[in-house]
Formats: structure tokens, sequence, C-alpha cells
């Protein structure tokens, strides 16, 4: 990334606590077999069943079966991160391949491409997830395959469209004339310089599917326990909302500051990777 980029977004004192939180949400997932202080999985149900947060030990409370809470926090955005990530890049290499193929062949294989673009537009894409998670096993890699292969059409039109305007340059035309292949072209001389709106767009579409896993999770069609996922214990604390705020409060908060720390850094990226912002920078 060009280090006016990195600059500009540095300047930008939200986009950059939403960097500064993205990178501590990682460190805790990657560290979380060190950091969370019981085994997720097991609690004392006779015990330490429904806890309140600073109780015995337990930061956060216990659940219904006497498991610590901040443990399944902790290991909860294992699962949170690496669905927005893998499911967010399927959908940009499926977008890139046919937004690329779609933009540099046009005619006939343009209109194809885009129809079915916009056909895929037309189905509500967490109905068409529902729809297959329900005919497919439950797991997180079906999750994260379902949301990448139904995600990738803002992806291919904004390559598209990209694409369309930088073929005609006159670096591309120079390629062309110097008997590169439309493959090279499209892999050295395009695709590079349209990565920024699609580096934007990744950003907020994490964000999006991390909101994804946690509603298919909340609905029991996510990941199945006792794996813990931020959704999933959602769902187990619906049924004490009055009892036992913490079950609820607790991972709604941490979908809501992940969901905002990736909008906030994406909309900064698109900021910074603007040219009249770029080029305002002192060197």
């Amino acid at each position: 990334m060009p280090r006016n980029t990195l600059r500009l977004l540095w300047r930008n004192r939200l986009a950059a606590l939403g960097g500064l939180v993205i990178l501590g949400l990682f460190a805790v997932s990657w560290l979380a077999p060190a950091i969370a202080p019981f085994d997720p999985d097991t609690g004392d149900v006779r015990r330490e069943r429904l806890l309140p947060p600073g109780t015995a030990g337990h930061v956060l409370g216990t659940d219904s079966l006497g498991r610590d809470v901040l443990s399944r926090l902790v290991w909860g955005s294992r699962v949170s991160l690496k669905v927005g990530f893998v499911a967010v890049g399927i959908a940009t290499l499926i977008g890139l391949a046919l937004g690329a193929l779609a933009g540099y062949r046009g005619g006939l294989v343009d209109g194809i491409v885009m129809r079915f673009c916009d056909l895929m537009l037309c189905f509500p894409s967490m109905f068409l997830i529902l729809a297959v998670i329900a005919v497919l096993e439950p797991s997180i890699w079906n999750v994260m395959i379902v949301i990448g292969l139904t995600g990738w059409m803002g992806v291919a039109r904004l390559v598209r469209a990209e694409l369309i305007s930088l073929k005609n340059r006159d670096f591309a035309l120079a390629a062309r004339a110097m008997g590169a292949s439309g493959l090279r072209i499209i892999l050295v001389h395009l695709l590079p310089n349209a990565m920024g709106p699609v580096l934007v767009t990744a950003t907020l579409g994490v964000a999006g599917a991390i909101l994804t896993e946690s509603a298919l999770s909340f609905l029991g069609l996510g990941v199945q326990p006792p794996t813990p996922t931020w959704g999933s214990m959602l769902t187990e604390g619906k049924d004490y909302l009055q009892r036992a705020w913490w079950l609820s409060l607790y991972p709604g908060l941490a979908i809501l500051v992940t969901v905002l720390s990736y909008n906030l850094l994406g909309e900064g990226l698109r900021e910074a990777l603007d040219p009249h912002n770029r080029e305002a920078v002192p060197r």
C-alpha cells in the first residue's frame, strides 16, 4: 500500500481506531488458548450456573451450563473472523474473475456474465443462504462457502466498470501492441489499477459476512454447538434476558464493535485511496 495512503489512513482517527481494534481482535483470537481463563466448553452446572459478572473469578459471568462467558467470547472471535475473511476471499476471487472477464471481453461475454449477476441479485441473499444451508449440513465450512458464493455480485460489477474504463488507456494499448496476451494484460496491467475500490468493498464485506454468520448461528443454522460463536451465544441468552442480561449483552457488543470497526476502516480506506486526497498529502 502506498505511503501516502497509509498516512491518510492514519490521519483519519476513526479509521485508525477501527484498524487498531481489528488488530486487537486478531491478537485475541490468535492467543485464545492463553488468554481464555477457562475451558469454553465445560462448566459446573450445579455450582456455577448463571453467575453474574465478577463472581468466582468469572469476569463476565457464566451461562446456563456454568461455562465462562469471557472464555466463550474469546474463542468465538476465532469463528467470526475466520468466517468473515474466508467468505469474503471466496466472493472477491469469484467477483474478480467474472468482472475482469466481462469488462475486458465485452460483447456477448459481458452480456452473459452481467445477466447472471442480475439473476443472482434478484434473490434475497439471506433467503438464498438459508435455503442452501437447510439442504446442506450446517458447519463452519458450509457457512463460509455459501456466504462467499452468494456475495460476489457487487465485486464483479465494480471490477467490470473499472476494466471498461482502464482497458483503453495508453498503458493497456501499449501492452497489447507489444503482443501481451489478454490474460497478462488483465493480471499485470488492469487488475492492479482496479484493486483500490475492490479492497474497500472487501473490507466492508467482512463486516457483512460476520453479521450473516451471526444471524445463521442465532437461527441454529450456523456453526453447531459446542463450538462457541457470538451468534449462538445470543441464542442461548435470549431465554434469560431478565434473569441473566449479560448472556446477550456481551456477545451483542462484540458483534457491534467488530462490525463497526470494519465499517470505519473501510470508509477510511475509501477516502485514503481517493486520488484527489492522495495528491494533497505532502511527501
